[in-house]
């Protein structure tokens, strides 16, 4: 193979590699609409590429259960399963358990004030933040907490699992109340670490979760719609 056709192949496997992010990143954003329609030639135009990575790219998602393809119809995105979702939310209890145990005997002191200071409701007024900033701020949290008990595969395993229940932690941020309800939960968390008290902060840890996939069970398609344009309006 010569050079040029050695370049243009790596370039056609990054190209699809892209596309294959992007798009997964859309259907688990529901900026692709679960049950909606779409071509691959108004993906291919979406990202001014050609088919090719794109038949690549939806050939994967449909492996991994994101869309389906029909013959002569298109691709369509998985419809809204909140019995998956639930799925999701029990295994993240079991890997928030395993790390709160790690956290419990290997994080170190400092590592813990310096996380519970973060979170502290009495020092801590970026109460402003979008749903989606305290998404991410969230999912930092639980991620810290995770690697701090020196596990790296615990939190590799927890951010996969994130990646599925995203959208929906993000839209249970639209509302003031459960944001201080965050902070005072986290850092209460923080504080039984400290006390190397790991049964009650596993107790505060499975309410805390509980709570938000309770929110997930009562999302209908109608309601995703609605907080999605909330929580992009400005505060």
């Amino acid at each position: 193979m010569s050079n040029n056709e050695t370049a243009s192949s790596s370039g056609r496997i990054a190209s699809a590699k892209h596309v294959y992010a992007e798009i997964r990143n859309m259907i688990l954003e529901f900026e692709l609409y679960p049950g909606s329609r779409v071509t691959e030639t108004e993906l291919a135009a979406r990202f001014n590429v050609s088919r090719t990575p794109i038949r690549e790219a939806v050939q994967r998602l449909e492996a991994e259960g994101y869309l389906s393809i029909r013959p002569k119809q298109g691709c369509f995105i998985r419809d809204l399963d909140v019995g998956r979702l639930m799925h999701y939310y029990d295994v993240r209890i079991a890997l928030e358990m395993l790390s709160l145990d790690k956290a419990a005997l290997f994080m170190p002191t400092a590592e813990l004030e310096q996380l519970a200071g973060a979170w502290d409701p009495r020092t801590q007024p970026g109460r402003s933040d979008s749903s989606e900033a305290m998404e991410a701020r969230d999912e930092t949290f639980h991620l810290r907490l995770a690697e701090g008990g020196g596990n790296v595969a615990l939190g590799e395993y927890l951010r996969d699992v994130n990646n599925h229940i995203r959208v929906i932690r993000r839209l249970d941020f639209t509302e003031s109340s459960r944001i201080e309800q965050t902070y005072a939960e986290h850092h209460a968390i923080c504080t039984h670490l400290l006390e190397r008290d790991v049964q009650s902060a596993r107790q505060l840890m499975t309410r805390h979760i509980r709570r938000s996939e309770e929110f997930a069970k009562t999302l209908t398609l109608t309601q995703l719609a609605q907080k999605r344009i909330r929580s992009r309006s400005p505060r």
